[in-house]
């Protein structure tokens, strides 16, 4: 069975791991500020924060923006519930946005079209890789880049580590931040709202001669990265470019070897990093069953979250999420697939289903 996703660990993801391991710091060390700064560096972002997952990351967005009952929040339902989960937590009004056929992200004028006045922020989603871009809307913009690793837009960027994205630190996220003021509430959030930097300059002391060397003013969690994932994440961005070209190269040769093929529309955008494959077809159901004949797993990856009870389980009235809604399936694409895989499984496609 060729798979659709398999964790991709290098082996000096492991050496590295282990050597922390070892070592007397396997929590929040000097590993986790080596791995913000070599993030930092290499996508020449300012202020990073890392923590223990994605969602974490989400969910200090939201923190930051303070969202809660009143708000409202313009996102789209065609995104991992991950991403909407938080919101409906806080009491946020949720206003769905359609899609752009063409990339499956939120569409820039539907968002337009419905903001209000008490519409405090906009979540984009980068879907399977591909960039939104929903521009200048005049409130906050939450970019969730979970599956989109090196695409920084909006004023809150939100990546993911987890198993089998571009780069995996076991699981744990990044938020990427575009004010000081909300990287240093971000970095005491993390952690209980204390402040490290202090607490190691008080040499992990709270009391000196009987006075409290430092205080809490800020309601804190226990989202935090730990020195063995950071270990994991700063070898896995020295593969980041050889993950990308190698990534790049099969989405290329799918689309160049599915190009003409009657009922098949590829989804793909100016800015793609490559996460899925994607595809529109017609009559889905026969095709996921004769690719699965042939060893080939198929995956939608994605259900749209306001068919969820928990959002109302009612599809909402957005005509292109509508539309594209029992076409839309993804192949197999990473780095444990080879080019001979996409052969095989584009010579099964043209066959017929």
């Amino acid at each position: 069975m060729i798979k659709m996703f398999q964790p991709y660990v290098p082996e000096e993801a492991v050496k590295s791991a282990m050597e922390t391991l070892r070592s007397p710091m396997i929590a929040q060390g000097p590993k986790v500020d080596l791995f913000e700064k070599k993030f930092a560096e290499m996508f020449s972002v300012k202020y990073p924060v890392s923590v223990n997952s994605g969602t974490a990351a989400l969910e200090t967005a939201y923190d930051l923006l303070e969202l809660g009952s009143g708000d409202e929040v313009i996102t789209t339902p065609f995104t991992c519930s991950a991403t909407n989960i938080p919101l409906i937590r806080r009491g946020v009004d949720v206003v769905w946005a359609d899609i752009l056929e063409d990339t499956l992200c939120i569409d820039p004028d539907d968002v337009r079209r419905k903001i209000t006045p008490r519409t405090k922020a906009v979540v984009q989603i980068h879907l399977g890789g591909v960039g939104a871009d929903v521009g200048d809307v005049g409130v906050p913009v939450v970019s969730d880049a979970c599956q989109a690793l090196g695409i920084f837009k909006g004023d809150y960027t939100c990546c993911s580590f987890q198993a089998i994205k571009h780069i995996t630190t076991g699981d744990g996220g990044m938020i990427v931040l575009s004010d000081e003021d909300d990287y240093g509430k971000a970095k005491l959030m993390r952690w209980f709202g204390i402040d490290r930097e202090r607490k190691i300059a008080n040499d992990w002391m709270s009391y000196r001669t009987r006075m409290m060397s430092f205080d809490i003013d800020v309601l804190g969690y226990k989202r935090h990265m730990n020195d063995i994932s950071a270990a994991m994440g700063i070898a896995g961005l020295e593969q980041y470019i050889k993950i990308i070209r190698h990534r790049k190269g099969l989405f290329d040769l799918y689309k160049e070897l599915l190009n003409g093929v009657d009922g098949i529309k590829v989804i793909d955008g100016k800015n793609n990093v490559y996460w899925l494959f994607t595809i529109l077809v017609e009559r889905r159901d026969d095709f996921a069953k004769m690719l699965f004949e042939y060893g080939v797993e198929t995956n939608l990856v994605q259900v749209r979250n306001d068919t969820y009870d928990i959002f109302g389980g009612k599809a909402a009235d957005l005509p292109v999420l509508n539309k594209i809604e029992g076409k839309y399936i993804s192949l197999p694409i990473g780095m444990h697939i080879e080019e001979d895989d996409v052969r095989y499984i584009c010579r099964a496609i043209k066959k017929g289903w």
